[in-house]
């Protein structure tokens, strides 16, 4: 088992849309890249903590891959504006990869370049941060599988 660990807006849509590839198998919505220890959803949602939310998948290497991980992310928040998804603004909406160890660094940075280069986004300098790891902080069980537990499709926002 592996685990992979991505910001890219508001954690419910995100998690959605990891859940469904193939070798997926846990995800969880929480907060990482802070200074306050376990934080509240009311205290990352004012912006003063640091934390971003996230998304940690837990995946098995042998049936998909950390760049198939990153292929999905790219495809589902606009990496290229810093501190903002849609009308969610400020840090804790910031598009961020939290490698977890030197390799998924190296293929973070790849895939960031290659998208740069060749994706959706090459018109426009992408702002995705790319940072070590730092302690996970689960967020309330209410954010867990939300959209699913709610009947709701997505709460991503048409890209601008």
């Amino acid at each position: 088992m592996a685990l992979a660990t991505l910001g890219a807006g508001c954690f419910w849509g995100v998690e959605h849309f990891l859940r469904q590839i193939d070798g997926v198998l846990n995800t969880r919505c929480g907060y990482m890249g802070g200074h306050l220890d376990n934080p509240t959803y009311q205290q990352v949602k004012q912006g003063s903590t640091g934390h971003a939310e996230v998304v940690q998948i837990e995946f098995d290497p042998d049936r998909t891959g950390f760049e198939a991980i990153l292929e999905v992310f790219w495809q589902y928040h606009n990496p290229t504006t810093r501190h903002r998804q849609g009308d969610d603004l400020g840090s804790q909406y910031r598009s961020v990869i939290f490698y977890h160890d030197a390799s998924q660094r190296e293929v973070a940075e790849q895939s960031k370049a290659s998208q740069q280069a060749h994706g959706y986004w090459r018109d426009k300098p992408i702002v995705t941060e790319i940072a070590p790891a730092q302690p996970f902080w689960r967020a309330e069980e209410y954010h867990q599988n939300y959209l699913e537990k709610n009947d709701q499709p997505s709460c991503h926002l048409p890209f601008y």
